[in-house]
């Protein structure tokens, strides 16, 4: 997959494509469905989609809790695995987000990358003050003789498939729900620190990576799965500010490998959640602390049905 991120200067060779358009964070199934229909849309073209980075909602509201499902690289991995050929990740910076709904579609869109159709959700806001919608763009769309797919959103028994939908299963301490609509485990990819090293000291020796600008679930013990540069192993993780030794304030990953011997500090592991067990707690002392890390091991144990 080809990734474009000055659309000013797109190559002759990916210009012409079908262009699903949103912000695909998490790449969930409802992603996944309007990727397929804009591809069904004009299957002699290239398949392209055409996101922003940063997410918009990070520039204009900076200091908000980290949200985001998936980062950047996250998210052209799971494009590619759709069959996307090209990904155009637009700089959404100050004059950017300050295009007019007609700009975006006139320069961007049709002069800029070329675009031969267009595919979004019905919700798809864009512009100035989000003052584009599907209107708007099928509008400019049909004079400016490009097609125009507007997709409808696809649900389930609960209700539409969203990114909304997963934070909120995984904030809540659901992540076999958040699975469910993105079609996988929700995973956290990132390079292992140092750390304090208790783990080793209380016979649970763990991998400690930073959440960085991924949202946080909700805070407590999971049964997990890691994949490593090597092999894939099944695990327990916490997720939290260790409250027991006075960590910080800051939350972050630690998860603790099943039958796992060696050194993973510098190495970028990705640790998908499964089952949530329980909340973080606060407890009396490090023999309390170990003696619930190996009741918790053994539920993560039985659950990933490991022996």
């Amino acid at each position: 997959m080809e990734i474009i991120r000055d659309w000013r200067d797109v190559p002759e060779a990916l210009r012409g494509a079908t262009v699903a358009l949103g912000n695909f964070d998490g790449v969930h199934l409802g992603h996944a469905h309007l990727v397929r229909a804009a591809h069904a849309a004009r299957p002699d073209a290239k398949l392209a989609v055409l996101t922003f980075e940063p997410h918009p909602r990070a520039f204009f509201r900076p200091d908000d809790p980290p949200f985001r499902l998936s980062t950047a690289a996250g998210r052209a991995g799971a494009l590619a695995a759709l069959g996307v050929q090209i990904l155009y990740e637009l700089p959404f910076d100050d004059t950017f987000s300050k295009l007019s709904g007609e700009a975006f579609v006139d320069q961007v869109l049709q002069t800029g990358i070329m675009a031969v159709h267009l595919a979004s959700g019905p919700d798809f806001a864009f512009g100035w003050r989000k003052g584009g919608d599907v209107g708007l763009l099928a509008a400019r769309a049909e004079a400016l003789g490009l097609g125009q797919t507007v997709v409808p959103k696809l649900a389930d028994a609960v209700g539409p498939l969203s990114s909304t939908r997963v934070r909120r299963d995984l904030q809540d301490g659901y992540p076999e729900r958040a699975a469910a609509v993105l079609g996988r485990p929700w995973a956290i990819t990132g390079r292992v620190a140092e750390g304090q090293r208790l783990g080793r000291t209380i016979g649970f020796p763990t991998a400690n990576v930073a959440l960085g600008e991924l949202l946080e679930p909700a805070r407590g013990v999971y049964a997990v799965t890691i994949e490593t540069s090597q092999n894939i192993y099944k695990g327990v993780a916490n997720i939290g500010r260790r409250p027991t030794v006075n960590a910080g304030p800051e939350s972050r990953l630690e998860v603790h490998l099943f039958d796992f011997a060696g050194d993973l500090y510098g190495q970028e592991i990705t640790v998908a959640l499964h089952r949530f067990l329980r909340a973080e707690t606060k407890f009396a002392g490090l023999d309390a602390l170990k003696a619930q890390i190996a009741r918790d091991a053994a539920e993560a144990r039985r659950l990933l049905g490991v022996s």
